[in-house]
């Protein structure tokens, strides 16, 4: 297994073949890409954490646990990251399979180191935009997690697109009051306007 630091995008690579293993090492030491290698689907398991940014590349048949089982645990561990399967012509039924429970995709043996180097490099792009995703969506939650109940209130009639008058009548307020908590609702939310709260809500 290569040195890699756990804050870099790593690709895992997951296969019983070490002949396979030391050909995908040497391919993506040629390009500068961080890897990590496992001989087996326990071994990556034993290893893998959620928030370790990469991708995966898997064989779907293995001793013990194969590909699909992996990826089965890794949904229902709440892993992330983008699997690309390698999968030989009969197991393309399986691939499919993969691919409809969430796999980036599945690449056919044999195949040219190009298609794979591809592959990979979209697998990352958009693990990194999903990271990005999580990041700003974990923001807004911990904002929302620092108003008050009446401001949660206002901050869900706002993104209505109520006006201050509207709200006032139904939380039974003065217009006065609504405007001070609008206010403070959008100082907490770091929102500049409203449609960056509408934004944020839609975030959520």
């Amino acid at each position: 297994m290569a040195d890699h630091d756990d804050t870099a995008q790593t690709v895992y690579i997951v296969d019983d073949d070490p002949a396979i293993r030391i050909a995908m090492q040497a391919l993506l030491e040629s390009v500068g890409l961080r890897h990590a290698t496992f001989a087996s689907a326990d071994e990556y398991l034993q290893y893998a954490d959620r928030y370790r940014p990469g991708c995966l590349v898997l064989d779907i048949r293995m001793p013990g646990l194969g590909g699909l089982e992996l990826q089965d645990e890794l949904v229902a561990r709440g892993g992330a990251l983008p699997i690309i399967f390698i999968t030989g012509h009969a197991d393309v039924p399986m691939a499919v399979e993969a691919m409809q429970k969430g796999a980036f995709d599945f690449i056919q043996k044999p195949f040219r180191d190009q298609e794979l180097l591809d592959c990979i490099r979209d697998a990352l792009l958009a693990e990194q935009e999903q990271r990005k995703l999580r990041q700003q969506h974990d923001e807004v939650a911990d904002r929302l997690d620092r108003l008050t109940r009446r401001e949660r209130e206002v901050f869900d009639l706002v993104v209505k697109g109520k006006p201050n008058k509207v709200i006032a009548y139904e939380l039974d307020v003065s217009q006065r009051t609504i405007e001070i908590h609008r206010a403070r609702v959008m100082e907490k939310m770091e929102a500049r306007s409203l449609a960056d709260l509408v934004r944020m809500h839609l975030a959520l």
